[in-house]
């Protein structure tokens, strides 16, 4: 049973989650403080852990930094308010496994911990990643995939640059099992979670009482790649000492572990990514040019969302597909409003963003149809919706008595939202107490957690 711990300082939020995770069969346990969490982290062993984006006396980055001090491989997910995708998006580049919007839908969150709690590296094979690829149509696209097909069948090494979110990984293993490897492992590591210190370790290996805490023999990601693709995310956060390791490992084919100095052959074909140019690193001394020229030895520049057409709703009927078969639904695709609204939303967080969207989508949804009310606020309040009714321009829209054109509820929902789901401050802009607050969520049935 996979143990997790829960962060959120709302106490009901997160007896909540503890609850409906118990439920799911998960060892879960939860505590309200930031501090105290961090010290159930040093003390006691948990295989993943889901905090709150807002931590009292920090923010969610800086708490995502203190939880991988302490245990750097730790999958986290966060729980943010859809206004915060920005800084989500910024905490998946940090080394987050996952985030999750406001209200939690359970199964969604325990979609996500599955997720993070399986192996990015494993079994997959060729069919199987088939059936989980989808490359649409626009022509930036149609262009990858021709770059693809042409250097699939060499060694040369791949350097793929795009936004977060806009399927590098995809990539790399569309090269991989284009490959003469693809019957070989596909080993794929987040440069951005493993610590500096721990970075040589992790891609090397390491002999037994190498260094503090070294209790055994461990093989790096080279020597788990062998004969296969070894998929460096985000290799601009290598540390300058593992940069030249790496330079060194892939001119000479030779790899040794931490500790030891015998040296093991390697053949591993390398491919890279970031999420910005990686030439600006160059520029600014943080990253050595001749490792960068090595690894550059065929460039591929992902589009973002936003730009690929089309494509935007090829990829929302796949999520759709896939999360009927989750959640057991049988939605069948948008009304026009929605199609509207998910058609002029800028996707910040890119194809990601999207899944996430679609998920709760999907289960919200009460028809065969997603409607407008399905999608989270931030796509909904994106652009004008011309046909909607909620022109409200009372001085004061969150204030309950001046609930005259949207119902209590609504009211109530979209103040959760605007204070982050943190029920002390969404009561003050309602101008009621804590207590009349609970009284109509529970009134109302407004679902903090489903």
């Amino acid at each position: 049973m996979k143990k997790i711990l829960v962060i959120d300082p709302d106490t009901f939020t997160c007896e909540k989650i503890v609850e409906k995770l118990k439920s799911f069969d998960f060892d879960a346990q939860g505590t309200n403080s930031g501090k105290s969490g961090l010290k159930l982290i040093e003390t006691e062993r948990f295989d993943l852990i889901v905090t709150t984006y807002r931590i009292p006396g920090t923010n969610g980055l800086e708490f995502l930094q203190k939880i991988k001090s302490i245990k750097p491989l730790m999958p986290v997910i966060i729980i943010t308010a859809y206004a915060e995708v920005r800084q989500a998006v910024k905490m998946i580049k940090s080394g987050a496994s996952d985030y999750i919007a406001k209200p939690v839908h359970m199964e969604e969150l325990v979609g996500a911990i599955k997720r993070a709690l399986t192996p990015r590296s494993g079994t997959e094979d060729v069919e199987s990643f088939r059936k989980n690829f989808v490359t649409g149509k626009c022509e930036a696209i149609e262009e990858v995939m021709n770059y693809v097909s042409v250097v699939a069948p060499t060694n040369v090494t791949v350097l793929i640059e795009g936004e977060t979110g806009t399927g590098k990984e995809y990539i790399a293993k569309a090269l991989h099992f284009a490959s003469e490897r693809a019957k070989k492992p596909f080993v794929a590591v987040d440069c951005g979670a493993i610590p500096k210190d721990l970075a040589n370790s992790e891609l090397f290996g390491h002999i037994k009482g190498a260094f503090t805490g070294a209790i055994k023999d461990k093989d790096g990601y080279f020597v788990q790649a062998n004969g296969g693709t070894l998929f460096l995310d985000e290799v601009g956060n290598l540390s300058h000492s593992n940069q030249v390791k790496l330079l060194r490992a892939i001119q000479e084919r030779y790899i040794q572990k931490v500790g030891d100095n015998k040296k093991i052959k390697v053949d591993v074909r390398i491919i890279t990514a970031s999420n910005e140019a990686l030439i600006k690193q160059v520029e600014a001394n943080e990253f050595r040019e001749d490792l960068y020229h090595r690894l550059n030895g065929f460039k591929i520049i992902l589009p973002p969302l936003r730009e690929r057409g089309e494509d935007l709703l090829e990829f929302a009927d796949f999520f759709i597909r896939r999360a009927n078969l989750a959640f057991n639904k049988k939605v069948k695709g948008f009304d026009e409003r929605a199609k509207t609204l998910i058609n002029k939303y800028s996707w910040p967080g890119n194809i990601r963003e999207l899944q996430n969207v679609i998920n709760r989508a999907v289960l919200l949804s009460k028809s065969e149809f997603i409607e407008r009310e399905s999608l989270p606020e931030i796509v909904r309040s994106n652009t004008i919706d011309h046909e909607s009714n909620d022109a409200f321009e009372e001085e004061n829209p969150t204030e309950l008595k001046a609930a005259t054109v949207r119902t209590e509820k609504e009211v109530i929902s979209n103040a959760l939202i605007e204070a982050n789901y943190n029920k002390s401050k969404a009561a003050k802009l309602l101008n009621i107490d804590r207590k009349t607050l609970y009284n109509k969520i529970k009134q109302y049935d407004i679902n903090i957690i489903k």
